[in-house]
């Protein structure tokens, strides 16, 4: 059994290496102040992670009367990992560097047009092109970060769900990716890694309690605090897209009534417009199973250029998603929402500007604070983006846990409940 220096290890590290990230430059004498750690543990800890190639001296710091101080920094390029967000529409890879910037992303067919198997098989292979053209060496990549939607048993890598296709319940997803690629894989919800994406690239004030409502195909959320991720019973939390907002509404896949996504999601607002005599041929409607986000796409543009029937869809549509907003608001006290995924990349403006009105209008706290409505920096790839920051957030900083023997990078707790605060 590994002993109790030997386990606190990597969260020593972890806090470091945090704490110079944020700052971009930092002297030791200013990581004890931040970390709370002894000078002596702060001077060991800096040597091992030179001796690891994962920082570097930058000069010294200006001097106020002593001796400079040495700065300290990241080695971007010492480690990479990998984001893969898997969604039945499409599949967009990325892979960013140890601060967490994006270093080359590629983009490919979602998961609705090909089994399983063949679907990791084909990010393995894109992965492979994505790698040689960054010139990221595989042996520097900690790991993927594979997110889709839930539910999910992350223990065992599973999606508990037949979207996109019945064949995907239940299979094994991280042991084939992990199998296929050699690399450890770690499993998450889209809409959770987009929510911590959005804390690591600096989109939302660190010490705040933000919300992120995700829509690609569907909807999802997923909710931070002070960088920590709120995460239920097992981290199938915030799933307001299939909140009811009609207990006599239509019958959801999920099992519940009247779901947020039969009135606001993309395929709603796509069913809204094949409803308007001409509409559909107009703006090129097709009708394949994976179309939704392509066809989405064309009624936003639409909106967005003036057209008065495209702009009625969304602007309803926003109302519905308002209102689930004032929701999550009032259930955790945010300070903001984030709107993130590719159907806000390409309507973020008209849903960002309704919500703000309702926001204003209606939310419960609203005398005692503003809740502000803000568009992703990541935009359409937040998901991607967010699941390579989880696998560095659980290589490199003392959030999530890793398997015993080091292998996987997939969750161990039976009953996670919330990441701990982290300093941003």
């Amino acid at each position: 059994m590994a002993t109790a220096t030997a386990l606190a290890r990597p969260r020593t590290h972890g806090i470091v290496l945090d704490l110079i990230r944020a700052a971009r430059t930092i002297s030791r004498v200013e990581l004890v102040e931040a970390s709370g750690l002894t000078g002596a543990t702060i001077t060991n800890v800096v040597r091992e992670l030179l001796d690891d190639g994962l920082i570097e001296e930058a000069g010294r710091a200006e001097s106020t009367g002593g001796k400079p101080r040495t700065l300290l920094r990241l080695r971007a390029r010492a480690r990479f990992t990998v984001g893969v967000q898997l969604d039945r529409c499409s599949c967009t890879i990325v892979i960013i560097d140890l601060a967490g910037q994006l270093v080359a992303r590629t983009a490919m067919g979602g998961a609705g047009l090909r089994s399983p198997r063949e679907t990791l098989i084909a990010v393995a292979d894109h992965l492979d092109g994505l790698m040689a053209t960054a010139d990221v060496q595989r042996s520097l990549v900690l790991g993927i970060g594979l997110v889709s939607q839930g539910p999910q048993d992350l223990t065992s890598g599973r999606l508990l769900t037949g979207n996109p296709m019945g064949a995907w319940h239940g299979y094994p997803l991280l042991d084939e990716l992990e199998a296929i690629t050699g690399l450890p894989v770690l499993l998450d919800n889209d809409a959770t890694a987009a929510a911590i994406g959005e804390f690591w690239i600096g989109g939302v004030e660190p010490a705040s309690t933000y919300g992120c409502i995700y829509m690609a195909s569907g909807i999802g959320g997923g909710v931070v605090s002070r960088g920590g991720v709120y995460r239920g019973g097992t981290s199938n939390s915030v799933e307001i897209g299939h909140v009811s907002l009609d207990i006599d509404g239509e019958t959801c896949e999920c099992g519940n009534r009247g779901c947020l996504e039969h009135y606001a999601g993309p395929e709603a607002v796509i069913a809204g417009a094949e409803r308007v005599p001409g509409l559909s041929r107009r703006l090129g409607l097709t009708h394949g199973d994976t179309d939704t986000l392509v066809n989405f796409t064309r009624i936003a543009r639409a909106a967005m250029a003036g057209d008065p029937e495209p702009l009625r869809l969304l602007h309803a549509s926003a109302r519905y998603v308002a209102h689930a907003a004032i929701g999550l608001a009032s259930l955790f006290d945010l300070d903001a929402v984030v709107l993130a995924g590719q159907s806000f990349a390409s309507a973020g403006s008209i849903y960002a500007e309704a919500m703000q009105t309702q926001l204003d209008r209606t939310g419960f706290a609203r005398d005692v604070h503003p809740v502000q409505v803000l568009l992703s920096k990541s935009g359409a790839d937040a998901a991607a983006i967010g699941g390579a920051v989880l696998v560095l957030r659980s290589e490199l900083t003392p959030r999530d846990l890793r398997r015993p023997d080091g292998q996987s990078l997939r969750y161990t707790e039976p009953h996670p409940v919330r990441d701990l605060p982290i300093t941003a």
